[in-house]
């Protein structure tokens, strides 16, 4: 295993990393209530990171893409469980000299600042859900990923109705639903099950304002 740092000039915290890892669609990176002892930079694909509930249903917390830095705790446990969306590609942090985020005195800035960013995205997922309707969800929800793309017309989705639907609080049906009201009402166009273009970028903001 090799040494490596997300910064330099850490102090007593020390991070190594493993080689590079591939995961099949599905496939668990680190399972809810697992040790966390290492963060994940994602290299390639996508990663949703979710919590099962006691009665069996599945809260999606973020969809991470290419370049984030996730699977921080501030205990020694996992709280969530991180699984490949597609095909994916990583590689494995593991930090040595503590035993949680929380215990050390100086955090490498990096890496601080990729859990402010992870803090961010949770406060506005946490907006997200607060949305009294449906369409508000999705229409945020669209937004949200035409900034992951080249074309921000453009979207293509990597994740399933059912990732989508555990992610913003609904049932499978209503977000085909929804897709098909906010298509009937001229602000995206449903080019397959997978890729939407969105005709009206604006009006899909003011439902958020």
């Amino acid at each position: 295993m090799n040494l490596t740092t997300l910064n330099a000039g850490v102090g007593q915290v020390a991070f190594t990393t493993g080689p590079v890892l591939y995961f099949a669609p599905d496939q668990e990176l680190y399972g809810q209530g697992g040790t966390a002892d290492s963060c994940i930079k994602l290299l390639s694909g996508v990663i949703r990171t979710c919590h099962c509930l006691h009665d069996g249903r599945r809260q999606i917390d973020a969809f991470h893409v290419p370049g984030d830095v996730f699977g921080f705790e501030f205990g020694a446990e996992h709280n969530l469980s991180a699984e490949a969306v597609n095909e994916a590609t990583v590689i494995s942090y593991r930090w040595r000299g503590m035993p949680s985020v929380a215990n050390t005195d100086g955090l490498p800035e990096r890496l601080f600042g990729h859990v402010m960013r992870n803090l961010s995205r949770a406060q506005d997922h946490a907006r997200l859900l607060g949305r009294s309707s449906a369409v508000e969800k999705m229409a945020a929800f669209l937004l949200e990923w035409s900034a992951h793309s080249a074309d921000r017309k453009l979207i293509n989705l990597v994740m399933s109705r059912q990732d989508i639907a555990d992610y913003l609080g609904l049932t499978v049906e209503t977000v085909s639903r929804t897709l098909t009201q906010l298509k009937q009402e001229g602000l995206i166009h449903l080019l397959s099950a997978r890729q939407i273009r969105l005709t009206s970028i604006a009006a899909l903001r003011e439902m958020n304002d």
